[in-house]
């Protein structure tokens, strides 16, 4: 059995205040978007995992599609399989590639044991996997809150949009980029912008993690300036980085020294 985990964008992202526990509360919108890996589960003998495509720099059994496995496992009974990840979409870039591929597995692993578990209760699985990865059941855009993890559905469309992304070839951990971000919460909520035409967004829709991490890595603010330049309704960063992707509306070709690219149209 095989499924196609995709990406995600951010549309602006508030960090509202640092919490008690140490963690941050914040506001952001997730749009799924089509660029994808591949994942696949077969009958075997034992338990294993195979990865192709982007390499990774971690161990198999620290991987989230194999966390989310052993979880699985944890709560139900599950002949061995092989497991088969193809990887395309980028590490460090705010894409939400891992999470999506720890989603997947749960509802892939649901469908090859013919449990009929709930979205529900996928959930509540994802959830122990990180705070993103209950988006990705489900994946349809959301409000998201709390610590990134409290979800409400919203009505919000860019289909017929070009999406493109342009990734730099650095690593922007979600921790460092806290630590460039000062929390404060903002003068008009995502619900009070998104409504307005997308042209309009660039002057309102922020991500208050690129002003930062653009200091610290000035080839973020680069990328973004190109995109305008290239005629981008809208252009931002994603998350804490390091992907930047942009809203046009009619074809273009982008050529971004040194850059991982892709482009797609969105549904």
């Amino acid at each position: 059995m095989i499924c196609l985990p995709n990406a995600k964008i951010n549309l602006g992202l508030h960090v509202v205040e640092k919490r008690r526990d140490g963690y941050h509360n914040l506001e952001t919108v997730f749009y799924p978007i089509p660029l994808k890996d591949a994942l696949e589960i077969v009958p075997a003998s034992d338990f294993s995992f195979t990865q192709v495509g982007i390499a990774l720099d971690s161990q198999p059994e620290d991987n989230l599609v194999m966390k989310a496995l052993a979880l699985f496992r944890e709560k139900y009974d599950i002949q061995p399989v092989s497991v088969f990840l193809k990887k395309a979409i980028p590490l460090g870039a705010g894409l939400g590639g891992g999470s999506a591929d720890a989603a997947f597995m749960l509802k892939l692993l649901n469908e090859y044991t013919t449990l009929n578990l709930s979205d529900e209760e996928l959930e509540k699985m994802a959830v122990e996997l990180g705070a993103d990865c209950p988006f990705f059941i489900r994946n349809t855009p959301v409000v998201a809150s709390g610590i990134g993890n409290i979800f409400e559905s919203i009505e919000l469309s860019l289909k017929g949009y070009i999406l493109c992304i342009i990734k730099p070839n650095l690593f922007v951990s979600t921790k460092e980029a806290y630590t460039l971000v000062q929390p404060a919460k903002p003068s008009l909520s995502l619900r009070e912008i998104l409504p307005m035409p997308v042209e309009e967004w660039k002057h309102y829709l922020k991500n208050d993690f690129e002003s930062g991490v653009s200091q610290q890595y000035p080839v973020i603010s680069a990328i973004k300036s190109y995109l305008y330049d290239q005629e981008a309704v809208y252009a931002a960063m994603s998350g804490s980085g390091s992907a930047v992707f942009g809203l046009f509306e009619k074809d273009v070709h982008l050529s971004f020294p040194d850059c991982f690219h892709w482009k797609g149209v969105l549904r």
